[in-house]
């Protein structure tokens, strides 16, 4: 009998969050013993698992003292590793660096699988204490992984080119997908009137955790000089996340005169209905690795518009190759636009708009004005849609190595 342990940071709506939901889901219909550790569990959580969720802490790391925060990450290996024995263990899969850098302290014996999730080289451009932690855990502790996941060959290779990474144990392994939940989520109404008044327009939407990764400032300024081109059109942005991004982004909308076409709809529990009911999901972060929302959007047949945010999103939206190019890409998906990463992560200290941002903003207003798009997608939905099914990933996760 395989006893698994998930374990994350948080239980908010983010895409890690989601994996381990549905493996979650996955595994305990095949029968095994599964338990999900959270470090941090809050009232507000999207993602839980009932009686079967473990917890380190039921408050924020910024509501800790320096002292206490700085407590618990010595401590947390500690109080993972008495986790897993207590409950029999087998198998544990860590999601993201913070995960994967306790879980390798624990020097446990059950089989261990970390995973990556984000191009490192954009996501550690800013020196700070943990990037530097992360950075060194590459070439030390990460040996004691048995399997370190990358959700795409382009996180594979910067681990290799970029950190020095040695250790024989990574391995290509895509987000699965369970489709047919997705599929019949999307198929609720919307029933709140207001929700539907705003839907009841052309309507881009955003799913995500609003953070400096995601960098929403510049949708929002896409979707001011989209707004200039189509009158009757409404962006929504689903999630929650850092509030200082999002105060800075409710400032640019108001600055922009947007505040009655741009809703903040926070948390949703299903938030496939609002995706399904969207003209196009935008994606403006300055990194990725592989994005589950953009395999949501294909399941509910959503094009899709992403800055090339990764190697990895042409893997998600295309049946083709394509390099990165100055021009914007059109894919059977929908349109890749040129990065957005100007080589700083951060809250932008100049309110300016920047050429991408325009490529952008043309790649939406082609979506909306252009049903050919949605037509394209659903003629190759099952095609993009085959390398991530569930079955094949959830099995190959725990595959032992030979």
């Amino acid at each position: 009998m395989k006893n698994i342990l998930l374990i994350m940071p948080y239980g908010s709506v983010g895409g890690m969050e989601r994996l381990a939901l549905t493996f979650y889901n996955h595994y305990k219909k095949e029968g095994y013993q599964v338990k999900a550790l959270k470090f941090i569990k809050l009232n507000s959580d999207i993602i839980n698992f009932g009686e079967d969720e473990l917890f380190f802490k039921p408050y924020d790391f910024n509501e800790m003292s320096p002292f206490e925060r700085m407590a618990f990450y010595l401590k947390a290996p500690l109080m993972l590793r008495k986790i897993i024995k207590e409950n029999k263990t087998t198998h544990s899969i860590a999601f993201g660096d913070m995960a994967n850098l306790f879980s390798s302290l624990t020097f446990t014996n059950e089989f261990k699988i970390g995973s990556i999730h984000a191009l490192k080289s954009v996501e550690f451009v800013n020196k700070t204490f943990f990037n530097s932690v992360f950075k060194l855990s590459y070439k030390t502790s990460y040996k004691y992984i048995n399997k370190v996941v990358c959700i795409s060959q382009a996180i594979k290779n910067d681990l290799i080119n970029n950190y020095n990474y040695k250790f024989p144990n990574l391995e290509i392994v895509y987000n699965p997908h369970n489709v047919k939940d997705v599929i019949r989520l999307s198929s609720e109404p919307i029933t709140e009137e207001k929700e539907k008044e705003i839907f009841s327009k052309k309507t881009i939407v955003f799913l995500g955790r609003l953070s400096i990764q995601k960098s929403p400032w510049h949708l929002i300024n896409a979707f001011s000089m989209v707004k200039k081109i189509i009158e009757d059109v409404n962006l929504v942005i689903i999630g929650d996340g850092d509030i200082k991004v999002i105060r800075y982004i409710e400032g640019l909308i108001k600055e922009a005169g947007l505040q009655n076409n741009v809703f903040l709809l926070g948390r949703k529990s299903n938030p496939y209905k609002y995706l399904a009911a969207a003209n196009v999901l935008a994606l403006s972060s300055h990194y990725e690795g592989t994005p589950n929302v953009i395999v949501e959007s294909i399941a509910t047949e959503t094009p899709i518009v992403s800055s090339y945010c990764t190697k990895g999103i042409i893997e998600l939206m295309s049946l083709k190759n394509y390099e990165e190019q100055p021009e914007n890409i059109i894919l059977e998906s929908g349109i890749v636009t040129p990065n957005l990463f100007k080589g700083a992560l951060g809250i932008p200290e100049e309110k300016i708009i920047i050429k991408e941002e325009e490529k952008f903003s043309n790649a939406l207003v082609q979506v909306l004005e252009n049903t050919q798009f949605e037509t394209n997608l659903k003629e190759a939905k099952d095609k993009l849609l085959s390398k991530f099914d569930l079955d094949f990933v959830a099995n190959k996760y725990l595959e032992e190595n030979q």
